[in-house]
């Protein structure tokens, strides 16, 4: 496993297991100890997930040290004001049964941001949690939290897949020394990605699966990844990425892949903020 040094010092595994849409405590309880036999350390979950009860308990269930993990959650943003968020930070660990956090993020870039950022600066002081950041912030919003701020983001957890690439804030914010992390990196199977043709050519120089392919690609990009799976087998291919290295005419042809656009919703939308954040946001007003 390959390690990422964030801007305060901590490191992190570069490759993580992802829990998105595994809700059922059950099927994610399940999926964390596999990844964990499989070699995964790196677990990121979310208040909004509905599973760090599940996650918590695998990873304690596993007998290895909690040192050897990785845990990252999320604050939703119905809990974005300062007391809400400090509570939420205690339940959140209450649930992960540990008594500290390797990473906790403001899941989304709405509602009281300064408030909720506050609290997370205060449990970082406390030891609650070893480093904070931000998902699905663009630079503007990121810069603006970071001079308000005493503590400047280590990470901002954004949507990077070959079809959204987002070169020119990934530049930026390796400039900036805030570490990338990709939700999605496999875009959740979209426009046939795992039998594209121009990929799969690439993974037979390899004998690599295109999902192979694909994270290889985002991890000698400098980024950390999460894919997410409940299949064991793919677990293990997706984890098996580090013995070989996509040569720079490979990773040039990936990056002409680009579509330019999310696979999911354009966070800055107003339409797609009110459909889907509409009530957690209005769950704020004084």
């Amino acid at each position: 496993m390959k390690y990422i040094t964030l801007n305060d010092g901590n490191k992190m595994p570069q490759l993580g297991f992802g829990l998105f849409q595994i809700s059922d405590s059950a099927k994610a309880n399940q999926a964390v100890k596999d990844a964990i036999d499989v070699g995964y350390r790196l677990f990121d979950t979310a208040v909004a997930y509905n599973n760090e009860e599940a996650v918590g308990s695998a990873i304690r269930d596993s007998g290895i040290d909690r040192e050897d993990f990785f845990i990252t959650s999320k604050l939703w943003i119905n809990q974005y004001k300062y007391e809400d968020a400090k509570e939420a930070i205690d339940e959140s660990l209450k649930r992960l049964k540990t008594n500290y956090l390797d990473l906790y993020l403001l899941h989304q870039p709405y509602g009281d941001i300064a408030g909720a950022w506050k609290a997370l600066e205060e449990a970082q002081q406390e030891g609650k949690i070893r480093s904070i950041g931000v998902s699905n912030f663009y630079p503007d919003q990121v810069k603006n939290l970071e001079l308000m701020s005493n503590v400047k983001p280590a990470i901002n957890q954004i949507e990077v897949s070959p079809w959204y690439q987002r070169t020119e804030e990934l530049d930026y914010y390796q400039n900036q020394n805030i570490t990338i992390e990709a939700w999605a990196p496999l875009a959740e199977g979209k426009n046939d990605i795992f039998t594209n043709e121009i990929i799969a050519k690439i993974g037979e120089k390899y004998h690599r699966s295109n999902a192979q392919v694909i994270l290889r690609w985002l991890i000698q990009r400098g980024l950390v990844v999460i894919p997410k799976t409940i299949h064991k087998v793919r677990m293990a291919e997706n984890f098996d990425v580090f013995d070989f290295e996509l040569s720079k005419e490979d990773m040039e042809t990936i990056a002409k892949l680009d579509k330019g656009q999310s696979q999911f919703f354009d966070h800055r939308d107003p339409l797609a903020i009110e459909s889907i954040f509409g009530n957690s946001i209005r769950s704020l007003k004084i």
